[in-house]
């Protein structure tokens, strides 16, 4: 995935190592499946690779160091840049209504390029500004960007016929916006008054 030896990703301050076996180490990033997958297929690829991760990142009401992610990949001919942003648009307003605005900010991931995070307009506040939103209005909800070419050769993609995007998200920031919870740790706290709220009814 164009990770370099040094990237932050494989440093020990970074993530969670098995004490006892110091090779092994709880994975950062979904992120390995899309590899998996562009190495044993052929374009056109469309996937949806959801999994639990694990970061060594200040718990506070906006993070948490395991969380869920999701990660979608999509590689094909003359897929753009236009094709990501819109897709982002589509998903955005369906999860979160039909008024949601999204912006992108440029941003570097090693293996996208060009690389963009984005946020989506704050609904907890209505983009008037919260402590969920610092209080600029925005909430910063997935990474995103173009396939890098040097990932689709390293997995045996030909990068002068296929491109893609590719985009990750965590589940739970998704889900603070969705249902306006306004503290991620909630949701790893085990209060059931909390948890029953998220039960569906049954009939």
């Amino acid at each position: 995935m164009n990770f370099a030896a040094d990237h932050p990703a494989r440093d020990m301050q970074d993530t969670f190592f098995i004490q006892r076996s110091p090779d092994v180490l709880l994975r950062t990033h979904t992120s390995s499946v899309q590899s998996r997958v562009m190495e044993q297929s052929q374009p056109p690829i469309r996937i949806i690779c959801p999994g639990r991760v694990y970061r060594n990142e200040a718990i506070s009401a906006r993070a948490h160091c395991f969380f869920h992610q999701v990660e979608a990949l999509y590689v094909d001919k003359n897929v753009s840049f236009a094709d990501l942003r819109q897709t982002l648009l589509y998903f955005a307003r369906e999860m979160f209504g039909a008024d949601t605005q999204i912006r992108l900010r440029p941003s570097y991931f090693p293996f996208t390029e060009p690389s963009a995070e984005m946020d989506i307009s704050c609904n907890l506040c209505g983009g008037k500004g919260c402590s969920f939103c610092k209080h600029t209005g925005w909430v910063e909800i997935l990474g995103c960007g173009m396939v890098d070419p040097a990932v689709l050769e390293a997995c045996g993609i030909d990068s002068s016929v296929y491109s893609g995007f590719a985009l990750g998200m965590g589940v739970e920031r998704i889900t603070n916006l969705k249902y306006q919870v306004n503290d991620l740790r909630l949701f790893s706290e085990n209060d059931t008054r909390f948890l029953d709220e998220f039960t569906a009814a049954h009939k």
